[in-house]
């Protein structure tokens, strides 16, 4: 075991007195280190004792009794000070918090190095580096271990937890949630205390700094390889888990993450071929609702969703946030776009966590597998509307929509009434009307600006106006019949969840 100190006070060749902390004399001494820098409890990663020439110690009681809080706070077990360097007058109330903090202040008799204390407890702490060695194993050994709980995830978090003697969750630092759905959550009076450190924690953040949360001492441990995956620790006795075991509890748990992951993927290419073929009307309902029914999803009432966003990889992991909250979906990308089918009993507020704030959603009613088509028009119509709206996230069954019409129905006749013939008459032939028409509008109606912008002759440009003024039997001089057509253009453009111009109702 490590040696604690009051052993190390009591080794006679190295003549060392107390002069405050006696209330502490149990504390274990894993390691012995020497600084001289600033802020010496950065430096602490749990169950040091801590040695300094006094350069690191303020003049001022204020800054000693700061000095002491934080070497407690960061896990250390006793400060020593070199006797007849630099450090400066110690402040009775410096004394007083080592006492009632429970942290020994060690004199270093001159001219004792330091070395032979950091010798002694190095030599103490061997047989403890074998015994981390074989728990290092166990730790690891889990992984083999068969499964019989039914709950794989939180039975290796449990395993490690009992090795480490310490309570452990694994949670998403954005939120706090449990990383994975089968784990545990934070309990509730910890969460306030563990938010602002989470989420202020980035890359250059100490990997092994203690805090205390209320009465608590609290260890975060980032999970490697999976971002935003945060091992919270927190010890239930003395001395604290070693770190380096902890880093590598932290790898155990990040390796099972990444199997879990690697299925998931394979779940996701299966369900992405599903999808695009039950898109094409390639399943009949009964296979469709067992399909959907393999997948977790209830197949007489779901949702799907069509999501759009200017950087593309932002959807990349959609399926990955939806499934650790507890709502498996079944996804596809096609052009710019990921369409998703999920339970109708996820929240939307559960839909804006799993998606970049910048991202658009469309969502469509409750649907059923007879009716996927009509849902998929519905969340494709909801995301175009998502797009031009201030919501970022638009359920079909909410309307009004922004262009003011309430359902896919009333847009769909706008559109055919205003754009059909023009859309009729380019079946089979090069889609020009309809893109010049559009940008057109969008150059303020400047022959000169649209035929720059199409690559093509000025001319060109007004033959195909004037032949959009014959096929729809509209004067395009008229203001009237220029609002009528931006209209319908901003409705087809909704439609078409992209703004693209084709006529089919599914993603290109």
């Amino acid at each position: 075991m490590a040696i604690t100190v009051a052993e190390l006070l009591a080794e006679p060749q190295l003549g060392l007195t107390l002069m405050a902390g006696s209330n502490g004399l149990e504390n274990r001494i894993s390691w012995a280190h020497t600084s001289d820098l600033p802020r010496l409890w950065e430096w602490v990663t749990g169950g040091e004792i801590m040695m300094t020439n006094g350069l690191s110690i303020p003049p001022d009681a204020a800054g000693q009794v700061e000095l002491a809080k934080s070497l407690v706070k960061a896990g250390a077990s006793a400060l020593a000070i070199g006797e007849k360097m630099h450090a400066p007058e110690l402040q009775p109330g410096f004394l007083a918090a080592c006492d009632s903090l429970a942290l020994p202040l060690i004199n270093v008799p001159y001219p004792l190095p330091f070395i032979a204390i950091a010798r002694t407890v190095a030599e103490a702490s061997l047989l403890e580096e074998s015994r981390r060695l074989r728990q290092t194993a166990r730790i690891y050994d889990l992984l083999k271990m068969p499964e019989t709980s039914g709950n794989p995830w939180q039975s290796l978090l449990d395993g490690v937890a009992a090795e480490v003697g310490s309570k452990l969750f694994v949670v998403d630092r954005r939120c706090l949630h449990p990383w994975h759905p089968d784990g545990e959550a934070l309990p509730g009076p910890l969460l306030a205390g563990i938010e602002p450190l989470a989420i202020n924690r980035s890359s250059s953040t100490k990997t092994f700094q203690w805090h205390m949360v209320g009465s608590q001492h609290m260890l975060m441990v980032d999970i490697p390889t999976h971002t935003n995956a945060l091992l919270v620790v927190l010890p239930e006795s003395q001395p604290h888990p070693d770190a380096v075991v902890l880093l590598h509890a932290a790898t155990v748990l990040g390796l099972e993450l990444s199997r879990t992951v690697l299925a998931l993927e394979g779940q996701r290419r299966m369900g992405a071929e599903f999808l695009l073929q039950a898109f094409e009307d390639r399943y009949g309902i009964a296979e469709m609702e067992s399909r959907l029914s393999s997948f977790g999803i209830p197949a007489r009432k779901f949702l799907v969703l069509s999501m759009s966003s200017d950087d593309e990889d932002q959807l990349a992991d959609v399926h990955l946030e939806l499934w650790r909250h507890g709502f498996p979906a079944v996804c596809v990308r096609r052009s710019t776009k990921l369409h998703a089918i999920v339970s109708a009993a996820c929240p939307m507020d559960m839909l804006r966590h799993a998606v970049r704030p910048d991202a658009r959603i469309g969502v469509s009613a409750p649907s059923t597998a007879n009716d996927l088509k009509q849902a998929l028009q519905e969340s494709l119509w909801a995301l175009g509307t998502a797009g031009n709206g201030t919501d970022q996230l638009v359920r079909y069954a909410d309307g009004p929509s922004w262009l003011g019409l309430t359902s896919h129905e009333q847009g769909a006749a706008i559109v055919q009434r205003l754009l059909g013939p023009i859309l009729d008459y380019e079946q089979g032939r090069q889609p020009d009307l309809l893109l010049t028409l559009k940008t057109y509008l969008e150059l303020q109606r400047s022959w000169a600006k649209t035929a720059a912008a199409l690559f093509t002759h000025r001319q060109t440009i007004i033959y195909r106006i004037r032949k959009i003024g014959e096929l729809t039997g509209l004067d395009m001089a008229e203001t009237s019949t220029v609002a009528q057509l931006w209209f319908a253009l901003q409705i087809h453009d909704a439609m078409d969840g992209q703004g693209g111009l084709g006529k089919s109702p599914l993603p290109q």
